[in-house]
């Protein structure tokens, strides 16, 4: 049986859409915390079963013997470590086959705050015993295409990255590696270093959406304390606004602009070029 928690959240419902592409509905199970949101799934004959990474006694038999179980990360950050460890736990007590983890580019050497738990879990899921394979998932286009509209109504793109680059890869690529990783052979303890095929600036990005909404739309660079004053300004919490602003000064120092070519050879193809992820972003702003 394959397993896919966190699977109605954004990255998950890909990996499910792919795996049903894939492998027979039956040989397919999710984790969720609200049954009703994967009612589609059960139709189809995917088994739902119910469980909260925060309360690891729903955990319990959720994943079998053999099971090749993909652990999405979750999104609550700064609780996360603690929410890993108990879909780790379960895993070890049912003896999976595999554990899959959707971890960060870099894995100890992303040196920045978001990364954290990442890591912790990494070297919890290692020191288990559990056969891994750790997808060290880079950044999606689709954290600067899903929003376009505010970048629109400014008239710019902000940031304080510098000259960094990233080499980000659409969502449905990342998802489509977890699916290669969970139906193949010979992923047992294996690292990917999963990016886009090209690492983009700033100048190159908005020079993109420019061209396609018919507009100018310069870069505006601003120090990070700037940078912060103004997020917290638009309503974000402090804390959280601190990790974006903390992530900016990572891709300044290249940590997000890695590419190893690890994610085009597991999905067979080349990733999908962020002209297309703007595309669909400026269509739905």
């Amino acid at each position: 049986m394959i397993v896919v928690t966190g699977a109605t959240g954004h990255l998950g419902q890909h990996v499910v859409a792919g795996l049903l592409e894939t492998v027979p509905a039956d040989q397919l199970a999710v984790v969720v915390r609200d049954a009703a949101k994967a009612a589609d799934l059960a139709e189809r004959g995917v088994d739902v079963r119910v469980a909260d990474y925060s309360r690891p006694e729903t955990l319990k038999g959720v994943f079998g013997s053999g099971d090749k179980v993909l652990l999405i990360s979750g999104s609550e950050v700064g609780q996360r470590l603690p929410q890993h460890t108990a879909v780790i736990d379960a895993a070890k007590e049912a003896g999976v086959g595999l554990l899959a983890y959707t971890s960060v580019l870099g894995g100890p050497a992303a040196e920045f705050q978001l990364a954290e738990e990442h890591i912790a879990t990494e070297r919890y899921l290692i020191d288990s015993g559990l056969p891994y394979a750790l997808l060290r998932n880079g950044w999606y286009h689709e954290n600067y295409t899903e929003n376009l509209g505010p970048v629109l109504a400014a008239g710019g793109v902000l940031t304080s990255v510098g000259e960094g680059r990233v080499a980000s890869a659409s969502r449905p690529d990342f998802a489509a590696a977890a699916v290669a990783v969970l139906t193949g052979e010979g992923h047992e303890n294996q690292v990917y270093e999963l990016s886009g095929d090209t690492a983009w600036n700033f100048e190159e990005y908005a020079a993109e959406v420019s061209r396609q909404a018919g507009r100018e739309l310069p870069v505006n660079r601003v120090p990070a304390e700037t940078y912060l004053e103004i997020l917290v300004g638009s309503g974000l919490p402090e804390a959280f606004a601190g990790i974006l602003v903390d992530v900016d000064g990572g891709i300044e120092r290249g940590l997000l602009a890695t590419r190893t070519g690890d994610l085009a050879r597991l999905i067979g193809r080349p990733t999908t070029p962020i002209a297309d992820a703007i595309a669909a972003g400026l269509k739905a702003a």
